[in-house]
């Protein structure tokens, strides 16, 4: 392997420090560790002594924005120490090279090679530690554990087939997660050029990023343990906000519905079938000739009276948006383009031009902030007809080879050498590529924020940069109808997760291909834990609703759909969990268990939340599968079953059953059925009680509007104490500002004894499965209620 990087730092010769950075000089070069919080560490490197300004598309806050916590300096001989009450930071006097060491003296994210560069980049080596695994690094083919991988961050349109081998996908967010026992950290490469993550793949216990471009950046966030340091990423990161009520429901898509009267009667078939769904998606051919805000007047001769059409239903309606726009002299978009000088130019000064779906088009510089405010300003056309969200695709950006009316052909981007940006910071689409898709969706985002009426935004993105949660949420491109895909999609999204991105999804069913009738009922099982649950299949392909497969798959997908409609309540407030503290909202099993090495390699199990653990079915033909359950008391979903952990078993798993298991302790909120969101109240709230110690905190708003982040929302703590015969409920006061509306409370408690009937003679009592009901007003007011509990 030929060494790219040919300097070095000196031996440090001297070092300042201010309240919140200590710089060393290293002779030319200088290092910088910015200290952010007790357990967050920013730390650079100016090869020729001069950091870079920060860009006005930095997806980090600045360092000022973070209050300045106290660290002190200790010097020996040899090594030069900044310590803070979470941990140190040590440098060797005499390479410059660093290392990060907890209170307990445990070394990590520990210099191999240190910091290096050369004519062609930038690169840091660092030691992997002894029983240390790597997770996240945004979208990604292939296992959960990326150790042993090598994997580019460069936002990628990739052939037709990706397979666990395939690198890079359409998303780059070069943010990842370290574990081992007893210690987790973080790190984010500050990098928007192409870049690239060795772990283990060359030298095995050494992993390394490197640039094309730019300079060495990165951020070390400390946990311990995965939370801290997902609370970490998103103070660096952002959160996401809260999305619309709606948008939590299922999503139904094709390329394409093609017209006014195939949605409609798509809308009266979930109806008519009793299948919840919330939102339908238009694809590019309502659109005239693929020219983007414009809509069909053949197919779809009365856009706002089919979305009013919709919306009485219950249904929202997304469209797709691209980034090409077609090169027409007499279409409006690309005139206002070019009159306000909005897109892309080549390093001659002429516009840049690309194939895509309207063949020649020119491409938006979203990088510029009045370009984005034109884009948004577009939009309003659409939200004008009553659309409630936009639909990113293509925003790689993705360019064909030849026009798409002779085939396309292969996808390459925009010319690396384009200017792009703001006159004050011009810089190149190398630079910027990354960022492209991120700041399609930001202007998306704001141009529905302003003219929604008070109502959340929703923004579906193919392509994205590290920070995207702030703007949209993300679905991993085009996946095909394989088991192959099914499996990998929960890697997949757990890994999206771990990088600061919980509302993510795949498509379900696959959209290239055929799906059959069993691959899709358990796409579906699965795909109702997704944060982001929508079908969707390409335009050659069979059709892929739930119903086109029989009566036992459709039979399976309502039940599935009306239990993830149920889940609701537990679900959104899992969303405010990650709006709140980035907590992933699909969790990998070491998340909630980061000391059991057992949990490591688990890929095809998840966590949704703390307490609900899933084990679905990757495999064509299979009844049983392997599960294992972390230490604690489990119970079966399906029959209550209690089972002692760790434990290995074989989980009984025909085509109607995805295994699903609870934590003791949990607390988990339902609702009533539901064929859409906004179909009823939330009445009666159900709490499902299984014995054991544990808490929950329900969080509720209006579901709509921003008026949560004024205050108008409230949350009721609920607990569960145990002391092996008696189960203690405690409802704490609901606090904050907003009032649901009236409603029954029924608690379900798992493994009661027959005799607590007596204690509350207005229950309901299921001797098999030993669930005692009970109903009573809630009143938002603090109360206890003491059961008789089956010894477990």
């Amino acid at each position: 392997m030929v060494d790219r990087y040919t300097a070095s730092p000196g031996p440090l010769q001297s070092f300042t420090r201010d309240e919140r950075t200590l710089l060393l000089d290293c002779g030319d070069p200088q290092i910088a560790l910015t200290v952010l919080a007790a357990n967050i560490v920013r730390i650079r490197l100016a090869t020729n002594g001069i950091f870079a300004p920060r860009r006005s598309w930095a997806v980090t806050p600045p360092d000022e924005h973070f209050t300045a916590p106290s660290f002190t300096i200790e010097e020996t001989e040899t090594t030069l120490t900044l310590r803070t009450e979470a941990l140190a930071i040590q440098i060797e006097r005499a390479t410059c090279r660093i290392a990060c060491v907890d209170l307990d003296g445990n070394i990590f994210c520990a210099d191999e090679t240190g910091l290096r560069w050369g004519d062609s980049g930038v690169s840091c080596a660092k030691r992997i530690a002894d029983s240390e695994h790597f997770y996240g690094f945004g979208e990604r083919t292939g296992a959960l554990d990326k150790l042993g991988r090598c994997m580019v961050n460069w936002t990628t349109d990739p052939p037709f087939g990706h397979n666990p081998g395939t690198d890079p996908l359409y998303i780059a967010i070069p943010v990842f997660m370290a574990v081992r026992p007893g210690l987790a950290y973080g790190v984010f490469f500050n990098n928007a050029w192409r870049s690239t993550f060795d772990i283990g793949a060359h030298q095995a216990d050494v992993w390394q990023m490197e640039a094309d471009g730019g300079e060495i950046d990165y951020y070390v966030i400390y946990g311990p343990t995965p939370s801290i340091v997902s609370e970490g990423i998103v103070a660096l990161l952002g959160a996401m906000p809260m999305p619309p009520y709606w948008a939590l429901g299922y999503h139904q898509s094709r390329w394409s519905y093609e017209t006014d009267a195939a949605v409609r009667n798509l809308a009266t078939e979930f109806r008519q079938r009793d299948i919840p769904c919330d939102v339908i998606h238009l694809d590019i051919d309502y659109m005239e000739g693929y020219r983007v805000f414009t809509w069909n007047s053949n197919r779809f001769p009365d856009p706002s009276g089919l979305i009013a059409h919709l919306r009485k239903q219950g249904f929202r309606t997304v469209t797709i948006i691209d980034p090409g726009v077609k090169v027409d002299p007499a279409y409006a978009v690309y005139r206002q383009g070019l009159e306000q000088d909005c897109f892309i130019r080549q390093a001659n000064g002429e516009v840049f031009h690309g194939y895509v779906w309207p063949d020649d088009s020119a491409f938006p510089d979203f990088m510029r902030s009045e370009v984005r405010q034109w884009w948004a300003n577009l939009q309003k056309s659409l939200i004008d007809q009553g659309i409630s969200g936009i639909w990113n695709d293509m925003n790689e950006p993705t360019v064909f080879a030849k026009p798409f009316s002779e085939g396309g052909g292969q996808a390459f981007t925009v010319d690396l050498d384009a200017p792009q940006g703001p006159a004050d910071e011009r810089t190149t689409h190398a630079e910027v590529h990354n960022l492209y898709g991120s700041n399609m969706a930001r202007a998306s985002f704001e141009g529905l924020y302003r003219d929604l009426n008070g109502e959340r935004p929703f923004v579906l993105t193919r392509s994205a940069f590290a920070g995207i949660q702030r703007w949209s949420t993300c679905w991993m491109g085009d996946n095909s109808s394989w088991w192959e895909h099914l499996e990998m999609t929960m890697p997949q999204l757990l890994g999206m997760g771990l990088s600061g991105v919980p509302f993510v999804g795949v498509d379900i069913g696959g959209f290239f291909g055929n799906a059959r009738g069993e691959l899709f009922a358990r796409w579906m099982q699965l795909g109702i834990l997704f944060p982001f649950c929508r079908g969707h299949s390409s335009t050659d392909t069979m059709q892929h609703e739930p119903w086109v497969f029989g009566p036992r798959v459709e039979a399976i997908c309502r039940d599935y759909l009306k239990l993830r409609y149920r889940l609701l309540p537990y679900l959104y407030t899992l969303f405010w969990e990650a709006a709140q503290r980035g907590a992933p909202i699909l969790r990998p099993l070491f998340y909630h268990f980061p000391d059991d090495p057992a949990t490591y390699h688990i890929h095809d199990q998840v966590l949704l939340g703390p307490t609900l653990l899933a084990a679905p079915v990757y495999h064509p033909g299979r009844e049983y599968r392997y599960v294992y359950l972390p230490a604690g008391v489990w119970y079966d979903w399906w029959n209550d079953e209690l089972i002692n952990g760790p434990a290995h078993l074989l989980a009984y798993a025909p085509l109607e059953r995805m295994p699903l298991y609870v934590r003791a302790g949990a607390i988990i909120p339902s609702g009533p059925e539901l064929r859409f969101t906004g179909e009823r109240p939330l009445d009666p709230l159900t709490l499902d009680l299984y014995p054991g110690e544990g808490e929950l905190t329900l969080y509720e708003d209006d579901g709509r509007s921003f008026a949560y982040q004024q205050g108008q929302f409230c949350t009721t703590r609920y607990a569960l104490r145990y002391d092996g015969q008696h189960l203690v409920f405690a409802a704490g006061a609901r606090t904050g500002a907003y009032t649901p509306s009236q409603r029954n409370i029924v608690l379900r408690v798992h493994g009661a004894d027959a005799a607590a009937i007596a204690d509350h003679p207005a229950a309901q009592y299921d001797a098999e499965r030993c669930i005692l009901s009970l109903q009573f007003a809630d009143k938002g007011a603090a109360q206890e209620i003491q059961f008789r509990i089956v010894g477990m």
